[in-house]
C-alpha cells in the first residue's frame, strides 16, 4: 500500500513539473565547436500553448530563419523509450517535434528535440539534413 502511494505522489508531482512549463521562453544558442553550429541562428524563442506526458504543442522562432513556426510533437513518440531518453542533466521528459523551416527557395523540414529540466530550464536541439543542413542546440530560460 506504501508503495502505491508514494508511486502516485511522484506521477503526480511529474504532471504538476509538466504544467508548469507552459509559457513563454527564450535563449541563446551553445556550443562553441563549429560542429555544434551549423545553420542559422544565435537565438531562440518557444511558446508552450499545450503539454501532457503524452505531447507538447505551441510555436517556435530562430532568429534570422524563423518566427512563430506552429509544432506538436509526433503522436506516438511520447510511448516510445525515447521520450525517456536521459543524456547530461538528467531531464524530465523529452518530446520530439518536427516543423518546417524555410532552407533557402523552399521549406524544409527539421527535426526538434525539447527535453525539460527539473530546475526549470529547457534545451531545445534543431537537427535537418539535406541541402541546407541544421544542428543548432539552445539552452532556454522563462522568458520575462
Amino acid at each position: 500500500m506504501l508503495r502505491w502511494l508514494l508511486s502516485c505522489v511522484v506521477v503526480l508531482a511529474a504532471c504538476n513539473d509538466l504544467r508548469d512549463f507552459r509559457g513563454a521562453w527564450e535563449g541563446t544558442r551553445v556550443g562553441d565547436q563549429p560542429v555544434l553550429r551549423v545553420g542559422p541562428g544565435e537565438r531562440m524563442t518557444l511558446a508552450i500553448d499545450e503539454i501532457t506526458s503524452a505531447g507538447i504543442a505551441g510555436t517556435l522562432g530562430i532568429d534570422g530563419l524563423a518566427t512563430a513556426v506552429p509544432f506538436r510533437s509526433v503522436p506516438g513518440a511520447d510511448a516510445d523509450a525515447i521520450a525517456t531518453l536521459t543524456f547530461a542533466g538528467s531531464p524530465l521528459r523529452v518530446y520530439l517535434a518536427i516543423v518546417t523551416l524555410p532552407a533557402n527557395s523552399t521549406p524544409a523540414d527539421a527535426f526538434v528535440l525539447i527535453a525539460l529540466y527539473d530546475d526549470q530550464r529547457i534545451e531545445a536541439r534543431v537537427i535537418r539534413g539535406g541541402e541546407t543542413p541544421m544542428y543548432a542546440i539552445f539552452a532556454l530560460q522563462e522568458a520575462p
